[in-house]
């Protein structure tokens, strides 16, 4: 009798991963995957980063992870940058971007034109970790506001990312938290990870960011 054998459920997602990188190598294209639980900052972090990439004479696009609506790319038009929303809820409502919408969004991107691709993933800190995209570099946003435990909670999320961002600095001094202990246990999950302490909003620690960014690309 033949026992049937259950593919790997990630053999599909990382073949199409693989085509995306080959894809973006090919016209040399720096691709990040910024990944977040909800309201962590990640699309105002986007919109401070992209101008000062541009600055630097960068090409950026950004594909927009979500399950419905288009409000994070809205957010993000006034950069006049290439924006593509990649909705999960027409197949079936995932939590986290496939391979296969960063191969469908792919088809409105002139990649020749372009030096960084952002890909802003759906908000939560545990799918997203699980699946290889293509990309060149994972990123978490970690904001002040989620606490000191995150990170060993989720220590996959900070297990596959080159670079954790410790968002909205500015609110820390008026929280019950300690930035130190926050920093800690991301390096427990990670002890190569970089830790960037940021602020969209005072600026702080977002050329620290920008200039990780470009060396990277």
């Amino acid at each position: 009798m033949d026992i049937p054998v259950i593919r790997d459920v990630l053999e599909e997602s990382n073949a199409l991963a693989k085509e995306n990188r080959a894809r973006f190598d090919e016209h040399k294209l720096y691709v990040v995957n910024i990944m977040s639980s909800p309201g962590s900052g990640k699309t105002t972090l986007l919109s401070k980063t992209i101008p000062l990439l541009q600055q630097r004479g960068l090409r950026c696009a950004v594909i927009e992870g979500d399950i419905t609506s288009t409000i994070d790319s809205e957010r993000l038009q006034p950069l006049g940058i290439p924006v593509v929303q990649a909705n999960t809820e027409p197949f079936g409502g995932d939590c986290h971007v496939g391979a296969h919408l960063v191969q469908a969004a792919l088809k409105y991107l002139d990649l020749s034109a372009l030096d960084i691709l952002f890909i802003e993933n759906i908000g939560n800190l545990v799918c997203p970790a699980e699946f290889y995209l293509g990309e060149n570099r994972k990123v978490v946003v970690l904001s002040t506001t989620e606490g000191e435990d995150k990170p060993l909670k989720y220590p996959l999320m900070f297990r596959e990312c080159s670079v954790c961002l410790i968002s909205k600095m500015d609110l820390a001094p008026h929280l019950d938290i300690d930035v130190a202990q926050i920093t800690s246990n991301i390096r427990k999950t990670n002890a190569q990870i970089t830790v960037l302490p940021v602020s969209s909003k005072t600026g702080e620690g977002l050329d620290a960011w920008v200039e990780w960014l470009v060396k990277k690309s």
